[in-house]
């Protein structure tokens, strides 16, 4: 099976064409990700090709594109050349699409070999720390990596590294609504809807321009001041004085971890790490391997609870590790997320150690409450409210030690340089 037809929208001529990186991003309605798709079908019909489709999270076969990749098969009459299973879907001639989550699955990722596509659905989301383990995994001879992405944030680590400082052998193409000769009436009457309701949302979401900040966002003006004064910047690790860590506590969920240090008034975030679904001795590993000179490690208040299979709590654990531990005082959200912003201004962040927490900070922000439809007072409980939690810890771990420190005419308790 050599040549199929089928339509795409002019603008997706490219995906035929050969290139490293092929880069499709913008507003709704522009069909990018079924015009990926469709490519992808066609080439791998006329040519044995090993596809790799992920994002950042896949907890199921049903949040990856495995569907839509049927439906195109039906849709271009490929019914007799696919074989469509549960995990995979496979070619007569060889071809084969697997599927992958890109979150804390380093070893699987770095596993696959001999891919000649990666498709990157939904990858306004994928942190740094996947792409720098991705991308050196795609290298078989004239292998591609496609992007496929609705934009949030112009800092998000996806835009930046694609679009706003593309690498060498990228084509980089913004698709929207009036891009796609098929576009439909019923969502022209959305996109109309929504600009005349909010215009600025509709940049966003219809034409594909990056939002200033996220709505709702928790730290919007404390983050827009950090960039603007140039505190998020190179932090440079001070070898005199100790490494503070600040846990959030997760299994299921994200562990994270901010490491900071003191130097006078300023309070620099040099590191940030965070995975899930490993015990506390893989974070104790990670913290001995970075080779830093450490202080107090702040845990959170369930870091006590005693687990069934240990019979000890992360606590005793890392006390028994030789580490030096403290609790959080147990404060609420609301007081937390206070005592954030106070610190905020001496904050200073390591832009490349701490990318991944950062795009947490950035993306976290309060809930809609369903009944009224505004924003609540509780911050929405996803993947960048852990680190966001870590760092409210840090800075409760701070303003527990305030009245201590000042009476002792040093500069933190548990900070001392």
């Amino acid at each position: 099976m050599t040549s199929h037809r089928a339509e795409f929208p002019i603008k997706l001529r490219f995906l035929f064409e050969p290139a490293r990186y092929k880069i499709l991003y913008g507003g709704r309605g522009g069909a990018k990700s079924w015009g990926v798709a469709r490519a992808l079908l066609i080439q791998a019909a006329a040519t044995p090709l090993r596809i790799l489709c992920v994002r950042e999270f896949q907890n199921s076969i049903v949040e990856s594109v495995h569907h839509l990749l049927k439906a195109q098969i039906e849709a271009i009459g490929l019914n007799s050349f696919y074989e469509v299973h549960n995990n995979v879907i496979r070619g007569i001639n060889g071809s084969e699409f697997i599927f992958a989550g890109l979150h804390s699955n380093v070893t699987r990722i770095k596993s696959f070999e001999g891919v000649d596509r990666v498709w990157v659905e939904e990858a306004q989301t994928v942190s740094k720390t996947s792409w720098d383990t991705l991308i050196p995994t795609i290298r078989k001879e004239g292998s591609e990596i496609w992007v496929t992405y609705n934009p949030e944030l112009n800092t998000d680590e996806t835009h930046q590294r694609f679009v706003v400082n593309p690498p060498a052998g990228a084509v980089v193409v913004k698709i929207n609504w009036n891009d796609n000769p098929w576009f439909p009436e019923i969502l022209r009457r959305e996109k109309d809807g929504l600009k005349a309701r909010d215009p600025d949302a509709y940049q966003n979401v219809w034409e594909g321009n990056c939002r200033v900040t996220l709505e709702g966002a928790v730290y919007a003006k404390e983050l827009r001041l950090a960039q603007e004064e140039g505190r998020i910047r190179s932090v440079p690790y001070d070898e005199a004085k100790p490494v503070h860590t600040f846990f959030d506590l997760g299994w299921a969920d994200n562990t994270s971890i901010w490491f900071a240090q003191t130097v006078g008034n300023e309070l620099r975030l040099i590191d940030y790490y965070s995975n899930s679904q490993m015990p506390i001795q893989h974070y104790i590993g990670v913290l001995q391997n970075k080779g830093y000179m450490y202080g107090t490690d702040w845990l959170p208040h369930d870091a006590r609870a005693r687990t069934l299979a240990t019979g000890r709590s992360v606590e005793e654990i890392m006390l028994a590790a030789g580490r030096k531990v403290r609790i959080v005082p147990n404060l609420s959200i609301h007081d937390g997320i206070n005592a954030a912003r106070t610190i905020f201004p001496r904050c200073y962040f390591d832009e490349q150690n701490c990318a991944e927490g950062l795009q947490s900070l950035r993306h976290y922000r309060f809930d809609v409450d369903r009944d009224s439809g505004q924003f609540s007072a509780r911050p929405l409980h996803d993947y960048h409210s852990h680190a966001a939690d870590a760092f409210r810890y840090f800075a409760m771990a701070i303003e527990e030690d305030k009245p201590a420190a000042s009476a002792r005419g040093i500069n933190m308790k548990g900070w001392r340089a």
